[in-house]
């Protein structure tokens, strides 16, 4: 029996953009601040700017999972929004560097199984 060929769909696979902004005012405030972004990076999200992280997901309800760690890590004060795209429209990202256009950070070269 052959082996069916799965095409790899780009509206399953999600990003998901951590956005933030978080006072600094306080040592206990910087310090919330810093252990917000250190779970950020603990869960898999790469720095994209200095309050901007993003993260690649392999479905829908895998960035539901994450969506879920952030809300649970949110300091007391602040504004953290959370935006989610599929990977077709993260393809279509425009990153500007002084005049220079580059291209988007690609995908991670394994797959993710849970």
């Amino acid at each position: 029996m052959p082996a069916k060929y799965y095409a790899l769909n780009r509206y399953k696979y999600m990003w998901i953009y951590v956005m933030f902004d978080l006072p600094t005012n306080t040592k206990q405030q910087r310090k919330d601040a810093a252990l917000f972004r250190k779970m950020l990076v603990k869960d898999g999200f790469s720095m994209l700017q200095y309050s901007v992280y993003i993260r690649h997901c392999a479905s829908f309800a895998n960035s539901d999972v994450h969506i879920k760690r952030v809300k649970s890590a949110v300091p007391s004060e602040g504004i953290v929004s959370v935006l989610r795209v599929t990977d077709r429209q993260f393809g279509d990202t425009c990153t500007f560097v002084g005049r220079k256009a580059e291209a988007p950070p690609s995908a991670p070269a394994q797959l993710e199984l849970f």
